[in-house]
This record gives structure tokens, C-alpha cells and sequence, in this order.
């Protein structure tokens, strides 16, 4: 079994990062080959170009999706799109670790889906949803907030969290053939003590540790 936590924090001493070091180790005691894509550390480009391709359909129009049709086709990734396909076609649990900001993704992990999830290669055509390539594999969002949970609740201040992450479960993971896992959410981090920190990251180890006994959640189709 191969896991793929994907980290998107820019601080390597934070929570996040120490998030990502407690799944690793979980996971690793738990019988997984883990691989981890600390996008931050690894200065990942999130932004979509032609360097995304080492070959080239039209030379005078670019079209993300077509080019990402043709790569497919002839092998024309480049070398660190190609290192994040394989990472991720292989995986059998992905995390996505990482900050909620503005209610969504940070723009280095949108930047990753992005150039990442390429049209023939993850999806397209019928392969999408049920059928998608990730058909029969796992996927887990695990995230902080800015606020406390009270702000996260259907009557908060900041409205249903499980609203805000609709569309990155519904529209990216489940789009893919991932069957999604229930977030794990720290709320306010930064508002708890090292004790507090210290025992949310043996829940999440505990939490990881018995992983394959989860089944997904429903997201909803809407």
C-alpha cells in the first residue's frame, strides 16, 4: 500500500509541517510506503505554461487541456509534472495537508491540482467520477483554520465548513475516482496550547494508525 501526503505550508517548523511529519510516521507504522510532496520545500511553480510539456501540439495557440491530451499520448511531461503523476497514479491514500486560507486552497496546492490532475492521463471523457482513474482509492483533506469551530458551523460566522470544502471534495477528489474520508479539522491552532497541539497530533496518529478501517463520507452531488 502507498500513501501520498501532499504538504502546502510555507513555515517547515509550524503545525502543518508537523502534521505532515506525525501522518508520515503513522502511516509508515501502519504498513504504508509513504511519499511525501512538500510543495513549499520543493519550490513547486503552481502556475499552468508550456513548461508544463516537453512536447508541443500547437506551437501558436496554447490550450492547457489540449496539450495535456497530447502529453498523455507521447510521454511529454515534464520531469516535475511526471515525478507528481506517478506519485499520485500510485498512491492508494492521499492527504492533502495544509491551511485553509480565503475558504479554500493555498494557492501553491491549487497550483498542484492544477498542473497535476492533466486531462487523458487522470481524467477525461468517461473517466470521471465512478469511473475515474482513482477508482478504488482513498483521499483525506487535512486542514487548520484561522478561526474557532463555532465560526465553522451551519449558523457560524464563516458558514458549513463541509459547504466550503464541497467543491475540493466533490469537484476535484471525487472528480478523479477518489472516495473521500472524513477532514480532519484542527480549529485555531495557533489559540492552543503545546499540550492541546500535542495531544491533536496523537488523535491524528491514532486516527492514521487505523486508517483502513474508515469508509467514505458522502459529499453530496450538489
Amino acid at each position: 500500500m502507498k500513501a501520498l501526503i501532499v504538504l502546502a505550508h510555507p513555515e517547515p517548523n509550524g503545525f502543518n509541517a508537523a502534521m505532515a511529519d506525525a501522518a508520515r510516521r503513522a502511516l509508515t507504522l501502519a504498513g504504508y510506503e509513504v511519499v511525501l510532496s512538500d510543495l513549499y520545500r520543493m519550490g513547486f511553480e503552481p502556475r499552468t505554461t508550456r513548461a508544463n510539456f516537453t512536447s508541443m501540439k500547437d506551437r501558436n495557440y496554447f490550450k492547457p487541456q489540449t496539450e495535456e491530451m497530447y502529453a498523455s499520448e507521447v510521454g511529454g511531461f515534464a520531469p516535475d509534472i511526471e515525478a507528481e503523476l506517478v506519485k499520485l497514479e500510485t498512491c492508494d491514500l492521499m492527504i492533502w495537508q495544509f491551511p485553509l486560507w480565503w475558504f479554500g486552497l493555498p494557492a501553491t496546492l491549487k497550483g498542484w491540482v492544477d498542473r497535476v490532475f492533466v486531462m487523458g492521463r487522470i481524467y477525461g471523457g468517461s473517466r470521471v467520477y465512478n469511473n475515474g482513474a482513482k477508482k478504488g482509492a482513498r483521499a483525506l483533506l487535512s486542514l487548520t483554520t484561522g478561526g474557532p469551530r463555532a465560526a465553522y458551523e451551519k449558523d457560524g460566522f464563516n458558514g458549513d465548513l463541509a459547504g466550503i470544502l464541497k467543491p475540493i471534495h466533490r469537484g476535484m477528489l471525487q472528480f478523479i475516482g477518489f472516495d473521500v474520508l472524513a477532514p480532519n479539522v484542527v480549529f485555531g491552532p495557533v489559540r492552543l496550547s503545546e499540550q492541546e497541539r500535542s495531544a491533536v497530533i496523537a488523535n491524528w496518529d491514532q486516527r492514521l494508525r487505523q486508517i483502513d478501517t474508515e469508509g467514505p463520507i458522502d459529499v453530496g452531488l450538489y
